[in-house]
């Protein structure tokens, strides 16, 4: 058997991370498999000999695949085999992308693909954060231009104390979930969900992460001191002359300085810039294709965009001045309103200078859970948001599609911030859906979705624990000056240092997703960052109580009545009934649907109505076959049928007792027939319940000693 190379580390008592290269896909420019506990990833990394310099990004995908036969299942459905990605592997390959992108340098245009395989699963360690460490290494094996290498972490929190990868089974009492990417010397991404952490346990959750990443990464370094890399790749970087900059900046600064400086608008402000690359290509290239330096257009866009963000970026750190104005940790407009859709269960606008986002809440039964079919999850879900990017909300015309990576990233990052702070499933056991559209983008329509979500929340009379906020910080550092923004723009975004989103409650952070693009952000400045966004949190959330300060009182008069009742699980045969017949006809007979859920030794009967008396009356059915019956009680029951012994009568649904001939009467029954007939109601007495559980029936107590009753 060929053995290759590997190198394992303990991170944890009985957690050993290994990474092995040399064994298989040899023919990738880099491959390794990463193994924790049973949990085996196969990443590989591939880079194309010839650039594509057509193409004005780095041209890298990364795709992350849980194979159901790592597990030792076939996938459900018709079709037995791996279909599209689903949301889990979308959001594992985006971990990886935005870890990795920013280390590549400019101007790199090699197409690179990263293909990371889930081959074996454990029920305890999840494959994901395997992914970032098996990419790091296949890329730095493979000779690629990278910054690296890199490793990724989860880190919990269990009891008080810090784990780093925790278990499947540690995650379900953690109160952090937390994924780190990073460097030996640098944070690059974070993402996670929190249950209202403080801004210094944040930091110090960073910290632990870090510890463990610059393990993972000398780990790497080891691995290819013995195995050795390929020789560095050859490239040319297609990046825009320093002459030309040079040039465009003499020709346009003084114009893009007092552009930057004018009064902002959105569609005004991209429209100058337009108009100012349009004009300097002109006086640069006239009617020909290219300068006779050999500067194309696209060079000379490209130039333009260099001085914007040198002119923006130096109105920041040099005035404290954004492009619109505003000072470093102000906030915009903020607007709302709910009960805007009056047929939605519950709904809300949010808007936040050029961002709004519409959000509908939708409430559903146990029917309307997602099912999730997945190697290391298969628990069906009952809350999802589903966040929507149309081309309007830009001023674009493209075609409509379906969801992209960008648009479940985001629409996973509102979700997380909002889902811990739903009531707990037995006290409200409705599937909650939120539709959040942005009709407008100008910065962080994800952390609008979050603002609005909450609000259509309460609006829709969820018992919500507590409303959430959200808000994007940036940051703009130019040598030792360095500025953190409050609510960025989209301007902003794209020409700064950083982008991190912080979504939480007046109490503490539920959610988070942070990129940085540049090395040695200090702990201090982490810190000013997150009380910065506390800050500016609590503001939103002030604006938000102007509009719905709490749950309101009473649902939505067009969502689903659903009340829930608990059974010993003994009687869930009896409710449900041979072939499903019992709880057919309660159905057919009162117009409700009911749903039933057997765990923890009790049976939890859901019965949803489109009014309160279809509801009532189920569970008035449901009751009747669950109670017990008692010697002594009185029932009016019904003959049910007739025998020579005496006659069989229902009292309850499903609950027959014997009514004997000689408890008909208080005088000698000849004949039972004389006293009743199949279908008659008889009102009789419980005297006995045997051993075996048989009644006994009389129905003397109501029939006079000297005239019985025929």
């Amino acid at each position: 058997m060929h053995e290759g190379i590997k190198k394992s580390i303990e991170l944890a008592p009985g957690k050993t991370l290994s990474i092995e290269t040399g064994k298989l896909a040899k023919q990738a420019d880099g491959a390794v498999v990463v193994r924790l506990g049973d949990t085996m990833a196969l990443c590989t990394a591939v880079m194309e000999d010839r650039p594509k310099p057509d193409m004005n990004f780095f041209p890298l995908t990364v795709d992350y695949r849980e194979n159901f036969a790592s597990g030792g299942r076939i996938p459900g459905g018709f079709m037995k085999r791996e279909g599209r990605s689903n949301d889990k592997e979308i959001l594992t390959s985006r971990l990886v992308d935005r870890a990795v992108r920013p280390l590549f340098p400019d101007g790199f245009r090699h197409e690179t693909q990263i293909i990371c395989f889930v081959v074996s699963a454990d029920d305890e360690n999840d494959a994901d954060i395997l992914a970032g460490v098996g990419a790091s290494a296949a890329l730095m094996l493979g000779g690629a231009p990278f910054d690296g290498p890199i490793a990724e972490v989860r880190v919990g929190r269990v009891d008080g104390e810090f784990v780093i990868n925790p278990t499947i089974p540690e995650l379900e009492s953690s109160d952090i979930n937390l994924i780190v990417a990073g460097k030996q010397d640098a944070i690059v991404m974070v993402e996670g969900e929190m249950d209202e952490i403080s801004e210094e346990e944040m930091v110090e959750a960073l910290d632990v992460a870090h510890d463990a990443i610059r393990k993972l990464c000398a780990l790497q370094e080891e691995l290819f001191a013995e195995a050795g890399t390929k020789d560095a790749f050859e490239y040319t970087p297609y990046v825009v002359d320093d002459t030309l900059v040079d040039t465009v900046r003499d020709l346009i600064s003084d114009r893009m300085r007092e552009h930057v400086n004018a009064p902002y608008e959105k569609e005004s402000f991209y429209g100058g810039i337009d108009e100012i690359k349009a004009d300097a290509v002109d006086q640069l290239l006239g009617d020909d294709d290219t300068t006779p330096e050999g500067y194309t257009e696209g060079d000379i866009k490209e130039a333009v965009s260099k001085v914007e963000k040198e002119a923006m970026r130096a109105m920041i750190v040099d005035d404290g001045r954004r492009i619109d104005g505003r000072g470093r940790t102000d906030v915009r407009d903020i607007w709302s309103e709910t009960q805007t859709l009056p047929r939605a269960h519950g709904s809300s606008v949010f808007t936040r200078g050029e961002t709004q986002v519409l959000a509908a809440v939708t409430l559903g039964t146990s029917k309307d859970v997602q099912p999730v079919d997945q190697i290391f999850d298969q628990e069906d879900k009952r809350f999802f948001l589903h966040y929507r990017f149309p081309p309007f909300c830009v001023g674009e015309a493209r075609f409509l599609r379906g969801p992209g990576r960008r648009e479940i990233g985001h629409g996973m990052l509102a979700e997380r911030a909002l889902e811990g702070q739903l009531p707990d499933h037995d006290d409200f056991p409705y599937t909650i859906r939120i539709n959040a559209d942005v009709l407008e983008s100008n910065g962080s329509s994800s952390m609008a979705s979050v603002c609005s979500g909450s609000l259509a929340l309460m609006d829709a009379g969820v018992p919500v624990k507590k409303p959430v906020a959200g808000i994007a910080m940036g940051l703009i550092q130019e040598g030792d000056q360095t500025a953190i923004l409050t609510d960025i723009l989209g301007t902003e975004d794209h020409l700064g240092d950083m982008d991190f989103k912080l979504t939480g409650t007046r109490d503490g952070i539920t959610a988070c997703q942070m990129d940085i693009k540049i090395s040695g952000l200090s702990r201090d400045l982490m810190l000013q960052a997150l009380n910065q966004a506390r800050d500016a949190r609590e503001h939103i959330l002030d604006e938000m109580q102007q509009t719905l300060a709490e749950p309101r009182p009473q649902l939505s008069p067009h969502a689903p009545r659903l009340t829930q009742i608990t059974i010993d699980s003994d009687f869930i045969g009896a409710v449900i009934g041979p072939g499903g017949k019992v709880i057919k006809g309660i159905q057919a007979d009162t117009g409700a649907s009911i749903d039933i859920d057997e765990r923890d030794g009790m049976g939890y009967v859901t019965i949803a109505a489109a009014d309160q008396a279809a509801s009532d009356a189920a569970i008035e059915r449901i009751k009747n076959i669950v109670t017990v019956p008692e010697a002594g009680e009185d029932y009016e029951g019904t003959v049910k049928s007739i025998k020579g012994f005496g006659a069989i009568i229902e009292i309850m649904p499903g609950r027959e007792g014997l009514l004997h001939i000689s408890e008909i009467d208080h005088d000698y029954v000849d004949k039972v027939e004389d006293y009743m007939q199949v279908g008659d109601k008889v009102k009789v007495r419980l005297t006995e319940v045997r051993n075996d559980g048989k009644l006994r029936l009389s129905r003397k107590p109501f029939v006079s000693k000297s005239n019985g009753s025929r």
